[in-house]
This record gives structure tokens, C-alpha cells and sequence, in this order.
């Protein structure tokens, strides 16, 4: 049985927070390791920005490739880094890993894959300066316009509105939430899953629930409850 350590990356803290790629990333991993009849012997998440070398989880997550003589799993390729070097120094580590979507991929097709996708990030940042230098040059103000000074107070209005209407709406949702909890489910995704199972609308009323759009809810929810602790 071969063993398996996965590496799961985000770029931000925020998004490791959420579980959103995070959770994907792992479905992906179990369906290939299940697959393969592997086994997962740990798992690693790391939080930043695939341009940086420096990954000190991804460190950890080699030294427990070595010391269980095991194969570092991703979901994909361009979760490790988009950059050739960093491949290539990563393959000469001693310690081989795959991508559950190119299980199948020789060094060679590494190599070219981590140099298009190198060269698609170069070329995304070129254009995208390219845009904002030509638009500039037209006249058009960059930046968000809600911010103009005669917009400010404007906008300050609305966002206050918002958020009172959220945090009403995340009050009528605290029963709920908590009779779901009460049934044994934990995890964002499986809240996510009971409340569209109940039929609950979300706070916008568009799109279904999400282990973001839970997270966020239940952000308000604690904190409508330490104001409430505080103003007693």
C-alpha cells in the first residue's frame, strides 16, 4: 500500500480559514488516494503565496515524506508553486510527489507544465499593468469611487444599513444554527448542506449556502452575542 502525505495550499490566511479550495483540494486528494487503494498519513496545509520559496510547511510536510517513506500528494500542480526553479529544486529533493490531476506525468511533463504556467502568470501580470497604464491615460479614475468625498458619508450610510441587516438576519438564524449542531454536524460544509436541506434562505436570498457564507453568518452570530454579554 503506498503511502501518502497530502499538502494542501492557499495563498491567503483567509482563505485557509474558510475552507474554501481547502476543502476541495482534499476531496480531490481522498478520491485519487481511494483510487489507488493509498493510504493518508498525514496531511499539511499551508497558508501563502505561491510566487514565495520559502514554505516552511511544505518543509514539514517532506520531512514526514522521508521519515514514512511516503509520496507527497497534491491536488494540482500549480498548488505547489508556478515557478520552474522551484519545481526542479523540489525534485531534486529525493522525496517524489504527484499531482492527483497528472498522476500519470513524467519529470519532463512537470518541468513544461510548471514553465507554461510560469509564463501564464508573467503574461496575466503584464497585461493587467498594460490595462490599468491605458485606462489611466484615458482619464479614468482607478480606485473605488465610493470613496470619493462626496460619496463617503454616502456609502458609510449604506454599509451601516447592511450591517444591521445581517446582523438581524444571523440573530433569526442562531435556533437554527444551533438545532443543527445539536444533531452531531460540525463542519462548515455539512452546516452549509443542512441548511439548504431545510430549505433556509440565504441572508442575500440568492445562490445556496456555502462554507464561507456559514462562517461569515456565524461570525455574527458571536458577535451579536459578546455585545450582548458586554452591554450587561
Amino acid at each position: 500500500m503506498t503511502r501518502f502525505v497530502a499538502y494542501l495550499r492557499v495563498s491567503t490566511v483567509r482563505q485557509g480559514a474558510s475552507g474554501l479550495g481547502i476543502e476541495a483540494q482534499r476531496e480531490a486528494v481522498a478520491r485519487y488516494v481511494a483510487g489507488a487503494g493509498g493510504q493518508i498519513v498525514a496531511e499539511v496545509v499551508e497558508a501563502e503565496s505561491g510566487k514565495r520559496g520559502e514554505r516552511p510547511e511544505l518543509a514539514r510536510a517532506l520531512a514526514v515524506c522521508r521519515a514514512h517513506k511516503a509520496v507527497l500528494l497534491i491536488a494540482k500542480l500549480d498548488r505547489l508553486a508556478r515557478n520552474v526553479a522551484f519545481i526542479a529544486g523540489l525534485m531534486e529533493s529525493g522525496v517524489p510527489f504527484m499531482a492527483a490531476d497528472m498522476p500519470n506525468a513524467t519529470p519532463f511533463m512537470l518541468h513544461v507544465y510548471a514553465a507554461m504556467a510560469e509564463a501564464e502568470g508573467k503574461a496575466i501580470s503584464v497585461r493587467t499593468k498594460a490595462a490599468l497604464a491605458a485606462a489611466k491615460a484615458r482619464g479614468v479614475k482607478l480606485g473605488n469611487p465610493r470613496l470619493v468625498p462626496g460619496n463617503r458619508e454616502q456609502a458609510c450610510r449604506a454599509a451601516a444599513a447592511k450591517s444591521a441587516k445581517a446582523a438581524a438576519r444571523a440573530n433569526d438564524l442562531r435556533p437554527v444554527i444551533a438545532e443543527i449542531r445539536a444533531a452531531g454536524v460540525g463542519t462548515l460544509t455539512g452546516i452549509a448542506a443542512a441548511l439548504v436541506a431545510r430549505g433556509v434562505p440565504t441572508p442575500s436570498g440568492r445562490g445556496a449556502w456555502s462554507p464561507a457564507s456559514v462562517m461569515r453568518l456565524q461570525r455574527r452570530v458571536q458577535h451579536g452575542a459578546d455585545s450582548l454579554s458586554t452591554s450587561r
